[in-house]
């Protein structure tokens, strides 16, 4: 591995810190770098807060007068809730720039990048440039659609079933596991499930981490009718961070009664007598919600799965087996008749974590 390679690595670390909290903005981490030694660096930790660049740039004890600074967006140029970056770096006497990937706001698209050269700055790109995409997958989609990023998640045994025979489900997966579902669900904007999954479980879907400081993400019900109990424990629980997604079947009266308890209710054209999940993605972006963990169940699953509205998926396999043909497996409703019509997994990672194996890939 290069410097150049390990000081960008530095700013990807950076940047991910600011994981959950700066939705819907991006990501980003810079390091400064002057004679071959790091004499600053920062991250973006807030939405609304200062930029990385600002971060290292004022955590700086010498003279910043020609240093480096990697970092893995481009510096803004427009002024948004923050000045823009670029014209303090030049300010600030920085000569030169590594940046991983350029901004894909339709605001930026280079233009940081080409007022830099355009004031002497020598910019350099494509540092990384797959690492860093990757890390802002999210923001990446979001800005280019005003549509979130949907990630399905699912635990399952080595035989495919995600509860017994009776529905007992809990648990599946490891500890180990489940914590890493409770931090996805500090880092998305939105948690969505369908009614199902409430009236089964009563979840709460709030996100638990042991001893760090945490955010909720919004609760989204698919709730075509408006058959949700109202003691149910995301209504309960803070409903103002509740979304119901109905269609017009759903009764006045009912959704009446849920909006005064806080929650929001989005009614939704119909599709397939279901709620139409593509107009519930763009409500919900329109919200500035540019994430949604999808979290089942099986039928909401193969819905948006024959939508197309899943990017990515992230299967927990526990080392277990239930059997049973009437058990409940991740994707049911109609499925697909014809083997053409399967949809295919790309980029597809395999890891281990505890016990259990997590297949990770595209739609």
């Amino acid at each position: 591995m290069t410097d150049q390679e390990r000081w960008m690595k530095q700013a990807l670390r950076l940047a991910k810190k600011g994981a959950g909290w700066v939705n819907p903005n991006p990501m980003v981490g810079a390091v400064l770098v002057k004679d071959g030694n790091v004499i600053g660096q920062g991250f973006h930790r807030y939405f609304g807060g200062p930029h990385a660049e600002v971060e290292a740039l004022n955590s700086v004890t010498v003279p910043v007068n020609d240093a480096t600074l990697y970092v893995n967006l481009e510096p803004c140029i427009h002024q948004g809730k923050t000045p823009p970056c670029t014209r303090l770096l030049v300010e600030k006497g920085i000569r030169r720039v590594v940046v991983a990937m350029p901004d894909p706001n339709p605001l930026m698209n280079g233009k940081g990048i080409s007022w830099l050269k355009s004031h002497g700055v020598q910019v350099e790109t494509g540092l990384l440039q797959s690492e860093a995409e990757r890390l802002n997958e999210i923001f990446c989609k979001y800005i280019r659609s005003r549509k979130p990023f949907c990630l399905y998640k699912g635990a399952m045994t080595l035989d495919g079933k995600i509860a017994t025979v009776t529905g007992e489900s809990r648990w599946i997966s490891s500890e180990v596991s489940r914590n890493m579902v409770h931090n996805l669900r500090h880092e998305f904007s939105a948690v969505m499930v369908g009614l199902g999954t409430v009236l089964k479980d009563d979840p709460g879907l709030q996100a638990r981490r042991s001893g760090r400081v945490k955010k909720d993400p919004l609760k989204v019900i698919v709730d075509s009718s408006c058959r949700i109990p109202p003691d149910s424990r995301v209504l309960a629980q803070n409903p103002q961070l509740t979304v119901l997604a109905v269609t017009r079947k759903a009764p006045l009266a009912k959704m009446a009664v849920i909006r005064r308890m806080g929650a929001q209710v989005i009614v939704c054209p119909e599709k397939h007598e279901q709620v139409d999940l593509h107009y519930l993605m763009l409500a919900l972006g329109a919200m500035d919600i540019d994430s949604v963990l999808m979290e089942g169940g099986g039928t909401l699953a193969f819905s948006a799965l024959q939508d197309n509205i899943i990017d990515k998926v992230l299967f927990f396999i526990a080392p277990k087996f239930l059997g049973g043909k009437k058990a409940p497996t991740l994707l049911e409703g109609d499925g697909f008749r014809r083997m053409a019509e399967a949809v295919p997994l790309k980029s597809m990672e395999i890891k281990k974590l505890g016990e259990d194996l997590i297949i990770e890939g595209y739609l």
